[in-house]
């Protein structure tokens, strides 16, 4: 859960690049650290990170799986743009509790606890993040975050991820959208899980595709669901699978 990449962007386009790309607004970045994605024109997921200045730069915390496509694609997008994008050797540390000196809390949810970019790997998190992320509805890349997803099913609203007042970005059109015309059909949720089944698996309700199981800990876990079928009990492998929100 702690395997990032930290990039640096720097240059004295570095701002105005971000906020033509992404779904947040780069002027918060003087509040604290930004939880914003980076999405296709068609509105669809390429990747999640946190922003954070770094004097006259900005620091950029991705998940490591999805870093050197995420470098790539931002490359692309700078043309001529005054940006440099290099990888760092910082690396993430995270806790809970009283805050170090050096450390901004994390944007998506109190609960979340803080985060710090230093020169050594951290050693001493004995956190159970994945039960962290589950309680509190937190889609993780790689797992509830995939090339399909559009940012509103999974909560990106209330995560602070995404700003509708910041202007345009890729894939905003498609996002405005979805938030003020159409009403979400199918999205994340916390399940109750009775019994054997891992993610990944699919969730029935009366034999018909109702979702998929995703992040599990203990007998909660989250599901991608259709809500006009995931009522009552549904089956997931061996397991009886209850929406609980």
């Amino acid at each position: 859960m702690t395997n990032r990449t930290i990039l640096r962007l720097s240059g004295a386009d570095t701002r105005d690049f971000l906020q033509g790309l992404v779904t947040n607004d780069i002027r918060k970045l003087d509040q604290g650290l930004v939880y914003a994605a980076l999405l296709t024109p068609q509105g669809k997921y390429i990747a999640d990170f946190f922003l954070k200045a770094d004097g006259d730069n900005v620091l950029l915390d991705a998940d490591a799986t999805q870093a050197p496509a995420l470098l790539q694609r931002l490359s692309m997008y700078k043309l001529r743009a005054d940006v440099t994008l290099a990888e760092t050797g910082l690396h993430l540390h995270r806790g809970l509790g009283d805050r170090p000196d050096d450390a901004l809390p994390d944007p998506r949810h109190a609960a979340l606890g803080w985060r710090a970019y230093r020169d050594a790997p951290q050693t001493d998190d004995t956190t159970d993040w994945t039960a962290l992320y589950v309680e509190n509805l937190v889609p993780s890349a790689g797992r509830e975050l995939h090339p399909d997803t559009f940012i509103l099913e999974v909560g990106f609203e209330r995560l602070n991820g995404v700003d509708f007042r910041k202007g345009c970005y890729v894939g905003q059109e498609v996002t405005a959208r979805m938030k003020h015309k159409t009403e979400l059909r199918k999205g994340l949720a916390q399940v109750h899980v009775d019994g054997p089944a891992e993610p990944g698996a699919e969730i029935t309700a009366n034999g018909k595709p109702a979702g998929t199981l995703h992040s599990r800990a203990g007998d909660r876990a989250l599901a991608y669901l259709r809500f006009d079928r995931a009522n009552g009990d549904m089956q997931a492998a061996d397991a009886t699978v209850r929406r609980l929100d």
